[in-house]
C-alpha cells in the first residue's frame, strides 16, 4: 500500500495506481471461489487484500485533480454515498447470489463486478484533467 502510494506520488500518475491493483483483486476474487487448498484461499486473500487497499491512496488522490471548492466537496461526499449504498447492497446481493446458485464462487463473481467496474472507470479518465480544469474554469 505504501509502495503503490509513493509511487502514484512520485510519478504522479493515479490512472495505473488504482486500476491494476483493482485488477489484481478481481482476479483474486475470482479465482477464490475455485481455490483447492485452504494454503491456496489464504494467498488470494491476502493478495486480495493487498489490491484493495493499495487502491485507497491513489484513488482518494483523484477528486481533488480535477475538482476544486464546492465540486471537490460535493464529489467527495458522493464518492462516500455511493461506497455506503455499496455498503448496505453488497452484502444483501452476494448472499442471493449463493443462496441461489448455491456455490460460494458466485457470491465471488459478483463481489468482484464493482472491483473491475471501478478499474475501468479509473483508466477511461483523461491523463491530463488538471490542464483542462484550468483552461475551462472561469473565476
Amino acid at each position: 500500500m505504501i509502495a503503490v502510494s509513493r509511487s502514484s506520488d512520485r510519478r504522479l500518475e493515479r490512472r495505473y495506481h488504482v486500476a491494476i491493483p483493482a485488477l489484481v483483486s478481481t482476479a483474486a476474487l475470482l479465482l477464490l471461489g475455485a481455490s483447492p487448498s485452504p494454503f491456496c484461499a489464504l494467498t488470494l486473500l491476502c493478495l486480495l487484500a493487498a489490491g484493495v487497499f493499495s487502491c485507497l491512496g491513489p484513488f482518494w488522490a483523484l477528486p481533488s485533480e480535477f475538482l476544486a471548492g464546492y465540486s471537490a466537496a460535493a464529489g467527495i461526499a458522493l464518492i462516500n454515498s455511493v461506497g455506503n449504498l455499496g455498503g448496505f447492497v453488497a452484502p444483501v446481493a452476494i448472499g442471493f447470489a449463493i443462496e441461489r446458485s448455491g456455490m460460494l464462487s458466485a457470491g465471488f463473481a459478483l463481489a468482484a463486478l464493482p472491483v473491475l467496474g471501478a478499474a475501468i472507470l479509473v483508466l477511461l479518465l483523461r491523463k491530463k484533467v488538471r490542464r483542462l480544469a484550468q483552461v475551462t474554469r472561469r473565476d
